[in-house]
């Protein structure tokens, strides 16, 4: 019994920074792929890949309730990938991101 306390209570700060995360895509003549993350309680990020051969331009708003959206404008070279993040001033529950992406 006691062992299986030990590894709930270490189970406990894995699952504490975890938050769902919505992501919204529109792609227009491009090949774009993404990956988002829960990097901390009050900060989000999303990386995407262009796996295209032309240049894509990309829209990434980070919602999280009734705080302002953060908006950021990438460009995304082709065969390559960009790091996008956003923090909060609160605690995210849930995070809502919405990618647009066309070509350059």
């Amino acid at each position: 019994m006691k062992k299986f306390c030990c590894v709930l209570l270490a189970l406990l700060p894995v699952s504490a920074f975890a938050y769902p995360i919505d992501v919204e895509k529109e792609y227009t003549g491009v090949q774009i792929d993404y990956t988002s993350h829960d990097t901390d309680y009050d900060m989000g990020a999303i990386t995407l890949n262009n796996y295209g051969t032309v240049d894509a331009q990309c829209v990434v708003v980070f919602s999280n309730g009734p705080e302002a959206p953060r908006t950021r404008r990438v460009s995304v070279l082709a065969k390559k990938s960009v790091d996008v993040s956003a923090k909060f001033s609160r605690s995210i529950i849930k995070l809502r991101i919405k990618l647009t992406c066309e070509p350059k």
